[in-house]
């Protein structure tokens, strides 16, 4: 009895509105009224408060919601358990990774991955802020460099290397930096920090640069540095291909940063299922 009306209120909280959590749910808009009415009677709280306009969850109905949350993934991981025991990969992965990264390296993967494993679903949203998994319901997240502490689970599937780099008909005008000190005489293209990091004898070491040009996106810096403008640092998932061919020559690689993991995170009370450590596999195993 205890489980009545439980969906239709996640639904709503989730949803805020009765609506859309019928359509979601698959029933009637009445119904879900009905349940959710059953289940303030039964809790004597309310737990909405409701306009022509939309939903708000009470402070009562917030902290059930929280809980409530936990009991219905715990039934899904139960079920994914059983599930899993088919052969066949299949059903929904919801995650996340970084806008860049994930449009260059992660998403042509999992394309790769959705073609082979036709039968899993995958939705990805590219953000450059941490998603609150258990919060967004994100089975998994993909994140670069250091973590802050949490309770999630974290696997490492690759590495980021970061190059200093330049054009060549920058070069050929203005000469190559052969220690880091030596940027302070050259046109720096500056991201969202004051300074590039540089190993020195085993050391990190910090150096302010200056330049003309600034702009948080990297994509806008690489079109700068291969347009002679300056020196650029950047990630190799932005400048890999321009190595390769020529269009970019790596400076300073002496003192090049030490590289950077490359993680997948996913929440501890969600169930490891063969569709998902086989995708977190597959990343790592391309990376």
């Amino acid at each position: 009895m205890k489980w009545q009306g439980i969906y239709e209120f996640v639904a709503v909280a989730e949803s805020q509105s009765f609506s859309a959590a019928a359509r979601h749910l698959g029933i009637s808009t009445a119904q879900v009224s009905r349940q959710v009415s059953a289940l303030e009677e039964r809790l004597q709280v309310k737990l909405f408060y409701r306009t022509t306009r939309k939903v708000t969850l009470t402070e009562e109905a917030s902290l059930y919601y929280q809980h409530c949350r936990l009991l219905l993934d715990g039934l899904d991981t139960a079920e994914e358990a059983v599930t899993s025991l088919r052969t066949t990969p299949q059903g929904k992965i919801k995650m996340s990774a970084p806008v860049t990264f994930g449009e260059r390296k992660i998403q042509p993967l999992v394309n790769d991955f959705v073609r082979q494993y036709d039968q899993v679903e995958v939705e990805t949203e590219l953000r450059n802020h941490p998603a609150d998994m258990v919060e967004e319901g994100f089975d998994l997240s993909i994140r670069i460099g250091q973590l802050e502490d949490s309770s999630l689970i974290v696997k490492k599937i690759g590495m980021r290397h970061s190059y200093v780099c330049a054009s060549p008909g920058y070069i050929e005008k203005y000469g190559k930096p052969t220690t880091p000190t030596d940027l302070k005489d050259h046109n720096c293209l500056l991201g969202t920090r004051e300074y590039w990091l540089f190993m020195e004898k085993g050391k990190e070491k910090r150096i302010k640069v200056n330049g003309n040009l600034r702009c948080n996106s990297g994509t806008a810096l690489l079109d700068a540095a291969l347009k002679d403008i300056g020196i650029v640092q950047l990630s190799d998932f932005y400048v890999d291909d321009c190595i390769r061919n020529g269009e970019l020559i790596t400076l300073l690689d002496n003192f090049r940063e030490s590289s950077e993991g490359i993680w997948a995170l996913y929440p501890q009370n969600r169930y490891l299922s063969p569709k998902l450590r086989l995708l977190i596999d597959y990343l790592a195993e391309h990376l």
